[in-house]
């Protein structure tokens, strides 16, 4: 005789469509504006500084390239990289998604650098 005894099944109702309340819909928003700052470029002091001594010009459109190659290079492994634009040299840490420091085309071509284990090549 089995110990297993059959229970009469009971019918589920599905649940109600869900309404977004204010609270889900600013936790979303909260959550887009965090995940965005995260995946934001940024330009240490350092480097800002060094731009600016240099006179080293950047334009949005060209910080969004560099931007996503960075993202595409910390997918690959690479946390500290040359990034290597027409006109300047940029020292980057992707795992921190940050310019560390700046120099020019030119200045750059007599230097060694160190501590990075990868190279992005602009256009």
């Amino acid at each position: 005789m089995s110990k297993i005894q059959p229970r009469a099944h009971q019918l589920l109702q599905p649940f109600p469509p869900s309404k977004k309340t204010a609270e889900t819909k600013q936790a979303q928003a909260s959550f887009k504006t965090v995940f965005k700052q995260a995946n934001e470029l940024k330009v240490s002091k350092h480097a800002a500084q060094r731009l600016n001594d240099r006179n080293i010009q950047i334009d949005d459109k060209q910080w969004e390239k560099i931007s996503n190659k960075m993202t595409e290079a910390k997918q690959k492994g690479i946390t500290d990289s040359l990034v290597i634009t027409d006109q300047a040299a940029l020292v980057v840490s992707t795992k921190n998604h940050a310019v560390v420091t700046a120099m020019g085309r030119q200045e750059a071509n007599a230097k060694i650098f160190t501590n990075i284990n990868g190279t992005i090549l602009m256009d």
